[in-house]
């Protein structure tokens, strides 16, 4: 009866539990007999990539999972490595507990299924996870705004287009001035988030790929960058991940439209213009550079009530003939 239980024969279960009730033991009918061979069948078998999930776990594990499409044990593992740590979050009530146990099955019999769970399918709380990622350079992990650190020599703390004057914020560096701008929006949940995400890039391009505090960007650097907006580079692209991960890329597509480009232009432009006010920057670069060029749609012209040309034609030498002056003598 356990084993009906644990590999989701729910039916023969209940069969064997009211007959145990009834008459202090498990009584078998024909129909029933050949559910328990199927089970002892299920008993001794292995773990395939291509076993539906509903074979192996209970029914409404089994039915979430397939809500997602996920249909077999390699969907299943393909899932997760797709979405890391964080896979069971759309799959509706999936918790972290439950989650685990499902990973850790697939893991202790990956030899069977002969797919394997990554390494960094990690199943940390992705609310916990807040360590600094130190980007010093070329070759430095990338990592959201609220994750970031920068050595001494790219923090902008020397920057040359630092104001010489009496600054009106306290940011020691580029990071602080970034975040003091932000905070100025810190009432606006969705402009908050649009522009920490187009300042958290920038920040990323100007230390990872231009090799420069972005206190030190000139009018060429951040024609550059528009540039690489409209073609950003493979290792900055990947597909949504929770901003925990070492997954996460700052852009999800390698495409951006110029309707995004030019919002991301005049984004800098304006937080520049902010840090210039607040004498954190000396000068505005970003006021040398204009925003892409946007491309304009031509109006389509609908030809469903189009005249054919021979009937045009008839049209065109009967307003001709109607047009022509009258007879004088007539």
């Amino acid at each position: 009866m356990d084993l009906t239980i644990e590999h989701g024969l729910p039916l023969l279960a209940d069969h064997l539990k009211a007959s145990a009730r009834a008459r202090g033991s498990a009584r078998l009918t024909s129909v029933s007999l050949k559910m328990v061979e199927q089970a002892a069948a299920l008993a001794v078998a292995r773990p395939d990539a291509r076993h539906p999930v509903g074979m192996w776990f209970r029914p409404l594990v089994a039915m979430r999972l397939k809500g997602e499409g996920i249909r077999t044990l390699g969907d299943l593992i393909s899932f997760c490595n797709r979405r890391g740590g964080s896979w069971w979050r759309p799959v509706p009530r999936i918790g972290a507990c439950r989650a685990w146990h499902i990973v850790a099955w697939l893991r202790q019999h990956e030899a069977s299924i002969d797919e394997r769970i990554v390494d960094d399918v990690e199943l940390d709380d992705p609310l916990i996870a807040t360590e600094v990622v130190v980007i010093d350079g070329p070759r430095s992990a990338l990592a959201p705004l609220e994750r970031m650190a920068f050595g001494t020599a790219l923090s902008g703390a020397m920057g040359a287009n630092r104001s010489a004057v009496f600054p009106f914020t306290q940011a020691r560096n580029d990071l602080d001035a970034v975040r003091a701008y932000l905070n100025h929006y810190r009432d606006q949940p969705q402009t908050l988030r649009v522009y920490t995400k187009e300042l958290g890039r920038f920040l990323l391009w100007a230390v990872v790929v231009r090799g420069k505090p972005m206190s030190a960007l000139l009018v060429e650097d951040c024609e550059a960058y528009k540039d690489f907006l409209a073609l950003p580079s493979p290792s900055f692209v990947g597909p949504k991940a929770p901003r925990h991960s070492a997954r996460w890329r700052p852009f999800a597509t390698g495409a951006l439209t110029a309707e995004s480009q030019g919002y991301a232009t005049r984004a800098l432009r304006a937080a520049f213009t902010w840090l210039v006010d607040v004498r954190y920057l000396a000068g505005n670069p970003w006021k040398a550079v204009n925003d892409p060029r946007v491309g304009r749609r031509e109006a389509s012209i609908s030809i469903d009530r189009a005249l054919a040309g021979g009937l045009w034609e008839r049209a065109r030498q009967f307003m001709d003939r109607a047009c022509e002056p009258a007879d004088a003598t007539q």
